[in-house]
C-alpha cells in the first residue's frame, strides 16, 4: 500500500526520484515500472502494473458507449504510459505528462493506498489548504464519507 506524503524534485530531464517506501511496495510486488497517467483533477496516477491491469478491467465491463465512461477512457487510458523505474529509483516523467500535472521543479507523491498522486507541490498544498480552511466544504465531505460507511 502507498502511504505518506513526500517532496521530491524533478530534474531538467523530467525525472524525479519514486520515494523508497514506495519503490519497497513495488518491488514486494515484482514491479520495476509504474503506469502514469494524467488524472481527472491537475495531477498524474500512479500504478503499478498489476492495479492498472485490475482499473482496465474494471473500465471494460462498463458501458462503453455512456458518455462518462468514454471521457475517462480519453482522459486517463489514452494518457497511460508504462515508465521504468532506474537503478537510482528514478522515473522519467514524460512532457505531456508534466504539463497536464504543472510539473516543473517540485514534486509532491501522495499515497493513495493501491495507487500514488503526483502533484505539483504548490497544487497540492493550495487543495489542501482550501478543504481544510472551508468549513462547509469539510462538512459535505464528512457528510459523504458517512454516507458511504466511513
Amino acid at each position: 500500500m502507498f502511504r505518506g506524503r513526500y517532496e521530491h524534485a524533478i530534474d531538467k530531464k523530467g525525472r524525479t526520484s519514486v520515494p523508497a517506501r514506495f519503490r519497497d511496495v513495488l518491488a514486494a510486488q515484482g514491479e520495476t515500472r509504474l503506469v502514469i497517467t494524467s488524472a481527472l483533477d491537475p495531477c498524474l496516477v500512479c500504478y503499478p502494473m498489476n492495479e492498472w491491469l485490475a482499473f482496465e478491467e474494471r473500465l471494460a465491463a462498463l458501458p462503453q458507449f455512456d458518455p462518462s465512461v468514454a471521457m475517462l477512457r480519453r482522459i486517463v487510458v489514452s494518457g497511460a504510459v508504462e515508465c521504468d523505474v532506474d537503478k537510482m529509483g528514478r522515473v522519467l516523467i514524460p512532457a505531456s505528462l508534466r504539463k497536464h500535472a504543472g510539473l516543473e521543479r517540485e514534486a509532491l507523491w501522495a499515497g493513495m493506498g493501491r495507487h500514488a498522486e503526483l502533484w505539483a507541490q504548490g497544487r497540492f498544498e493550495a487543495l489542501r489548504s482550501e478543504v481544510l480552511a472551508d468549513d462547509d466544504k469539510r462538512l459535505a465531505m464528512a457528510a459523504r464519507l458517512a454516507e458511504l460507511g466511513l
